[in-house]
């Protein structure tokens, strides 16, 4: 069953004529199953679909003038390119067609950011539209299944995460075997692909101590000095990381008080199934001594695709004092100041810190258990 993507309910908005619509996201979150659903229901007349990692299609594109593309698009309402990135110059084809093709329609999927933002961003100015696609969302979920069954599956997706091909694997094992599939055959492709990328051992090796890490403040020269690389290593690794959509970095919030905590971040996964296959533990949570951490980590990655798909204009931080009040997770916008603090032991008391309280008093103040993360991420 394919499962209705939040994501398309912007895509007649954005998908325009002489506008480029980009789909951004991770190597299997289900961006070319979106484009065959959109096709399958299509209102424009005709479309041509390629593939960047088909030559045969990179070929037809090399020749990069306005009578090819005008010989290959007559007749056509709708350009589809799936993986872009794979396509040299991409950005200067696109340009050439949104700029003399009249009325011609685009999409274009990426897996990897870095290479879209360098190859795309600067010719297509003012000709874009970007859509961000994740691993499956509780309100994705939640509209095909009901509470009791969502209570069910907690467990399981803090475990395996939410990638959209679990859905066919009944049983655990399946699912692990797949995850295990994934992070060595999908992870670091594109990251490897990249010009003076060699050592993926390396990564992996620095992936694991960030999954170890998980909601805790990482020195960038201590991980260095554990993997026996630069800072400014590790720093390239982890940006690269963050573009192919594999980790989120979190910034220390600070305004008023001297003593806040700044100059390191924390660093979350964008599925815990991609966390738990790296340190080869999908373990049942009454076994486990992580459970926090899998909890903080799966309620901040559900809030930050609540955050994309319902077009909630926010900037995330963590917040930390130096004598040790903290709070887990911080949103900021124009008008108001959220803090959150995400506890898996729904009896836990919790107290807003003080310092928090004395230096934003105009602030919100969420706990967010078990019983009520719900209300935050539907």
């Amino acid at each position: 069953m394919y499962l209705k993507r939040a994501a398309y309910k912007n895509f007649k908005k954005l998908l325009r004529p002489n506008k480029v619509l980009i789909l951004l996201g991770a190597r299997r979150v289900g961006k070319t199953e979106l484009i065959n659903f959109h096709l399958e229901h299509v209102e424009e007349n005709t479309y041509l679909k390629l593939h960047g990692e088909d030559v045969s299609d990179v070929k037809i594109l090399e020749e990069r003038s306005i009578s090819n593309y005008k010989r290959l698009l007559r007749n056509i309402d709708l350009l589809v390119i799936d993986e872009a990135q794979a396509i040299p110059e991409i950005g200067l084809i696109l340009k050439l067609i949104v700029d003399n093709i009249p009325d011609i329609k685009i999409m274009a999927t990426g897996s990897s950011m870095f290479d879209l933002n360098n190859k795309l961003g600067e010719p297509l100015v003012g000709r874009k539209n970007t859509l961000y696609l994740f691993p499956l969302a509780q309100m994705e979920f939640s509209n095909y299944e009901k509470y009791p069954e969502t209570v069910s599956k907690l467990e399981e997706r803090l475990i395996f995460g939410t990638y959209p091909e679990l859905e066919q694997y009944e049983s655990w094992a399946d699912k692990e075997k797949y995850l295990n599939e994934l992070v060595s055959s999908y992870l670091l492709k594109d990251i490897l692909a990249f010009d003076g990328i060699r050592n993926s051992d390396k990564i992996m090796d620095l992936l694991t101590l960030i999954a170890f890490q998980v909601g805790k403040e990482v020195s960038l020269e201590e991980l260095g000095q554990k993997l026996g690389m630069s800072k400014n290593t590790v720093e390239n690794y982890l940006d690269l990381l963050t573009k192919v959509f594999v980790i989120y970095k979190v910034r220390g919030y600070s305004r008023n008080l001297r003593k806040e905590v700044t100059k390191m971040n924390r660093w979350y996964f964008a599925d815990n199934g991609i966390r738990n296959a790296i340190i080869g533990n999908f373990n049942r949570i009454d076994s486990r001594m992580d459970i926090g951490d899998l909890w903080e980590n799966y309620f901040i990655s559900e809030r930050i695709k609540f955050q994309h798909y319902t077009g909630l204009d926010v900037r995330n931080y963590f917040w930390r004092t130096y004598d040790q009040q903290e709070i887990d997770w911080v949103e900021e916008s124009a008008n108001s100041l959220h803090a959150f603090e995400i506890k898996w032991n729904e009896k836990r008391k919790v107290k807003i810190p003080g310092a928090w309280a004395k230096a934003y008093p105009g602030s919100e103040f969420h706990v967010v258990n078990k019983q009520n993360y719900l209300d935050y991420i539907l």
